[in-house]
């Protein structure tokens, strides 16, 4: 039995390595624009399942995570943003409000499947307009839900956390490590 992380995320296998520091990462081939739920954090969810399960079924003896995070602003969800006009539209509409962050995260192995949502709340300041357009000229904000990394420069923009910083960059690390020892890891 081995560990696989289905997912390309640097930041989850950076933040995964803190649990357990052997596996491998096999990225699903998941349509995630097919994807729907009622809500953002059920979005997130699904997205996490349908990766694990993607992962899973090629690999049955050995324990899959999927996980997924979309940013919650108002019931809307903020993806990973397509261009830089998108990134700044992003940013305009989180500054000086508070947002949620959803990371869904299913385990499976074999037929036993489990999951979870982590959900965190961040509030930013507002956000002077030269201080978007500098972000944005940066390559921080393009590969992440809601076009920002709190664990990079845009911790300048957070006013306060609520919630586990871990699920804020993709990974809620505690509770996972908790899942998977109900799979014997």
């Amino acid at each position: 039995m081995s560990l696989i992380l289905a997912s390309g995320s640097p930041r989850r296998k950076e933040l995964l390595a803190m649990i357990c520091p052997e596996f491998s990462v096999i990225t699903s081939e998941v349509d995630e624009s097919a994807i729907t739920a009622p809500t953002p954090a059920e979005t997130a969810l699904a997205l996490a399942t349908a990766k694990c399960k993607a992962v899973a079924k090629d690999h049955p003896e050995d324990v899959v995570i999927g996980c997924d995070t979309v940013v919650d602003c108002g019931g809307r969800i903020f993806g990973k943003p397509a261009d830089r006009n998108a990134a700044v539209a992003m940013l305009r509409e989180l500054s000086g409000k508070g947002h949620q962050v959803h990371t869904g995260v299913c385990v499976c192995k074999g037929d036993v499947c489990k999951s979870l949502v982590a959900t965190s709340t961040v509030r930013f300041y507002p956000i002077e307009e030269a201080a978007i357009q500098a972000y944005v000229d940066t390559p921080e904000p393009y590969d992440k839900a809601g076009g920002y990394a709190i664990q990079g420069t845009a911790a300048l923009f957070c006013e306060g956390i609520d919630g586990c910083y871990y699920n804020i960059m993709g990974l809620p690390v505690s509770r996972l490590a908790r899942l998977l020892r109900e799979f014997g890891i």
